[in-house]
């Protein structure tokens, strides 16, 4: 009797032993599972599309890009104008909108359209190539401090567009708060602690430069000057002091907006008024 009960004793320590072993591999599964699920996501997050085309946008594509290859540029300009007027966002069509502007002598339209790619493909190269090209024929340099190394540092800021970074935040929050149900429904503290700090700390990071993102895009307004010539005044009337000249293709940063005039700052001691009309807004 006594080795009988030694015997289930024994049969239920070992169950117990595989049963614990069973789930440490379970936990070890759902882990890697849902570190797996994080980079899924935001690898999807990095392939979402801008935009799609309607069918009538994809045929003003198509020939914007046949008028471009026929020397055609204003046409080719219009083309691809009636789809940015339509309030697509896409950094190909800005990309093409802003080399036929190049083409056709624009440089000021040229500058705008090539800002505004560079927000959505910042590392196109051909954009890249050309926005540097199209910035060579720009007049004006501007006297500035530059910090190449919070390139560096925020590296992601400036390598990934903003709509990567707002998708990619998305993705990080969604995981996370995934993770901590499961970590309290299944109130296994040690199983989810790493993936939630695998986690949490690009949360932060990616969610922190999310909203300087929408708050440089709500406040940090930046425009080119659209024109060959304009006169930047000491007040809002074309009578008043002419402070200094900037030429088109120039970029300035907008820091006040009062009736029909934005005052720009340019660089270190040139600030003033101009038109709106003078500007467009990247």
């Amino acid at each position: 009797m006594t080795d009988d009960i030694n015997h289930i004793v024994k049969t239920e320590d070992t169950s117990h032993r595989i049963v614990q072993t069973q789930i440490v591999i379970q936990s070890m599964s759902i882990q890697r599972i849902a570190v797996l699920c994080v980079f899924i996501c935001t690898l999807l997050a990095l392939l979402i599309p801008s935009i799609g085309y309607s069918s009538e946008d994809a045929r003003n594509f198509l020939d914007g890009i046949r008028e471009y290859r026929s020397g055609n540029y204003e046409s080719a300009i219009k083309a691809f104008s009636k789809i940015a007027e339509s309030g697509v966002q896409n950094g190909k069509l800005y990309y093409n909108l802003a080399n036929a502007h190049l083409k056709n002598d624009d440089i000021g339209q040229a500058m705008l359209w090539y800002e505004r790619a560079l927000k959505l493909i910042p590392h196109d190269p051909d954009l890249k190539f050309n926005h540097k090209h199209a910035l060579s024929l720009v007049k004006d340099e501007r006297d500035e401090k530059n910090f190449p190394i919070l390139k560096v540092v925020f590296f992601w800021k400036h390598m990934l567009s903003k709509k990567t970074v707002k998708w990619i935040a998305i993705v990080l929050n969604l995981s996370f708060w995934v993770i901590l149900a499961f970590r309290t429904i299944r109130k296994k503290r040690r199983i989810f602690r790493s993936s939630l700090y695998f986690v949490l700390i690009p949360l932060l990071i990616f969610t922190s430069t999310a909203f300087y993102n929408y708050y440089e895009n709500a406040f940090l307004k930046e425009a080119i000057i659209l024109y060959k010539k304009v006169s930047v005044r000491s007040a809002l009337s074309d009578g008043s002091t002419e402070l200094f000249v900037l030429h088109s293709g120039t970029k300035v940063k907008i820091e006040k907006e009062k009736g029909d005039y934005f005052r720009i700052f340019f660089s270190e001691g040139k600030i003033g008024w101009l038109k709106k009309s003078d500007l467009g807004v990247i």
